[in-house]
């Protein structure tokens, strides 16, 4: 590589990274979703009326029910509460299944910058830390010193200006951080998907998880980084050898 010649370049690709870094910081990166599903619904409402049905509840229903009915089955030995179950709890389940779309209780859309700020919130100020560091203060350190470097008349200058990018690039994690998305992602996406076997249940609560416009951003900001240190090294080369 040509010192010189491929300064330019160099500069470009930094410069290229930090402008898709800046809305991959700033935009919304994950969405996560979280909705009761119909079949985990049907599945559960059984269960559910019949630990609700406590002692009121059945002495309000006896008040309404016809007293020679009620009158009836008190003599027969009939089980309020068990008849109650057997007929209300599939009719509710079968009504549930057919009837009731999915019910979204939980939502959070979260860009880097906004987990950072929750994760100081929640008290947690380690990961958040370390985020801001790894993914934001260390990025764009290192830009500004390669954009230093290009404009160095001193050789040496430049070649320890260089030597020190190429240490700390080391410890940039923003692909670290993009993998971690990832796996965000592929986990709730895991979580509709229904179980197998014999004694399999339908989930009751399922994730659904989306992109934002910040992880194509941020991932783009990842490539283009990636390249830039590549030359920045084959640079750093470049000068040893005229040097």
């Amino acid at each position: 590589m040509n010192p010189t010649a491929n300064r330019p370049l160099v500069l470009g690709l930094t410069v290229v990274s930090i402008l898709l870094l800046l809305p991959g910081l700033f935009l919304p990166v994950l969405t996560i979703r979280g909705v009761l599903t119909r079949d985990g619904l049907a599945q559960v409402a059984p269960m559910m009326l019949e630990k609700g049905l406590n002692d009121d509840t059945i002495a309000v229903l006896k008040s309404m029910m016809n007293p020679s009915i009620l009158g009836f089955l008190q003599a027969t030995g009939g089980d309020v509460r068990k008849i109650i179950i057997e007929k209300l709890g599939p009719q509710i389940s079968t009504a549930l299944q057919n009837n009731v779309a999915e019910v979204q209780v939980y939502e959070q859309t979260r860009s880097i910058t906004g987990a950072v700020r929750r994760l100081y919130e929640v008290g947690s100020p380690i990961p958040a830390t370390l985020i801001l560091l790894f993914s934001v203060i260390v990025p764009f350190g290192k830009a500004a010193m390669v954009a230093l470097a290009v404009y160095m008349k001193n050789l040496n200058a430049r070649q320890r200006t260089l030597r020190f990018v190429a240490m700390i690039a080391k410890w940039s994690m923003a692909d670290v951080f993009v993998v971690a998305i990832l796996i965000a992602f592929l986990a709730a996406q895991a979580s509709t998907t229904p179980t197998t076997g014999p004694e399999a249940a339908p989930a009751l609560l399922a994730f659904k998880a989306s992109f934002g416009p910040g992880f194509y951003w941020f991932a783009a900001y990842c490539l283009f980084s990636l390249a830039s240190q590549q030359l920045t090294v084959g640079w750093r080369r470049a000068i040893l050898d005229q040097g």
